[in-house]
């Protein structure tokens, strides 16, 4: 069996299409599976409908966040419900194909593979800034946490050694695609267009998407922390050649032209070191959000046909 872990946050046009489109193509090629919809504190009727789902269909669970937790917690909340031999992430707006998915199946029925990753022919329509900064930033995380992220995507299907794996990685601060890359286990790469949202628009907003890559680079990566020894090593050798310069100024010239020069040195070094503090402290606050121990999530409900009686006991 599969499951289908479908996350989704305000997306109460898409819950009722995204059940549809797996059910009708899962049906069509008789492969057993599940549906895990997890509801990641939605404002609108998004629980609702997929609560009226999951009593109506034995095939789908609902399960409901007492908040928004962010979609990484709610990815990892569908990985621990989920009852499949094997699992695949799916986008409530189906701009990951469903059909995609039975090729991924098919692949991973055979033997062999552990991990079915699809990967992006083309990004679609999106902002050119936006585009450089995602290049960017997988090139920062590919080369800092030796991975190949470029193309990477969340839509992945496991087998169920896969998720167990991911299952038992105690940490709160997650990144689920680049944890899903670095357990290892044999990989085979499928490619796909990225299909138009029907309904509805995307959540993400630009400061979010600074957020999530901070976060994410800061979570997997000591990367910027080594920024802290590049810039010492820059104050000093900036401060090298501004001290034979003094120097020369001094025997040779009008030393009077150098107080300039220190007073530029002051800010540069000043402003390197508020910087390296900041990062630091950025990597303090990460620790202490992990050794405080919390959840990652807090499921307030849980939704499947004739086992009322399991709600609220997580």
């Amino acid at each position: 069996m599969i499951s289908v872990i479908i996350p989704a946050y305000n997306e109460e046009g898409n819950v009722e299409r995204a059940a549809s489109a797996v059910g009708k193509v899962m049906s069509e090629n008789n492969i057993d599976h599940e549906i895990v919809f997890v509801n990641d504190g939605s404002a609108d009727a998004t629980w609702q409908k997929m609560k009226a789902l999951a009593e109506k269909n034995e095939r789908i669970t609902a399960v409901n966040f007492s908040r928004n937790f962010g979609k990484e917690s709610a990815i990892f909340a569908g990985l621990e419900t989920a009852k499949g031999d094997c699992a695949v992430l799916l986008d409530c707006d189906l701009q990951f194909p469903v059909d995609t998915v039975v090729e991924m199946y098919r692949i991973w029925e055979q033997g062999g593979v552990d991990i079915v990753e699809g990967r992006k022919n083309d990004r679609g329509k999106e902002n050119p800034l936006y585009r450089a900064f995602s290049l960017l930033f997988y090139k920062l995380m590919g080369s800092s946490g030796k991975l190949d992220m470029r193309g990477a995507s969340d839509f992945k299907l496991m087998d169920r050694s896969v998720i167990d794996a991911l299952n038992s990685m105690p940490e709160r601060l997650t990144f689920f695609r680049a944890m899903s890359s670095w357990v290892g286990f044999k990989t085979e790469k499928v490619y796909f267009d990225v299909a138009e949202r029907e309904v509805g628009e995307s959540k993400w907003r630009t400061g979010q998407l600074i957020r999530f890559a901070v976060n994410n680079i800061t979570s997997f990566t000591s990367a910027p922390m080594q920024l802290v020894t590049g810039f010492g090593v820059l104050t000093f050798v900036i401060s090298l050649i501004l001290g034979v310069n003094t120097l020369y100024n001094k025997f040779f010239a009008n030393s009077e032209k150098g107080f300039p020069t220190v007073i530029i040195l002051q800010l540069l070094t000043s402003s390197i070191i508020m910087f390296s503090l900041g990062i630091i402290g950025y990597y303090l606050s990460k620790i202490y959000e992990e050794i405080k121990q919390r959840p990652r999530y807090i499921i307030k409900e849980i939704a499947r046909q004739q086992r009322e009686e399991d709600d609220g006991k997580h």
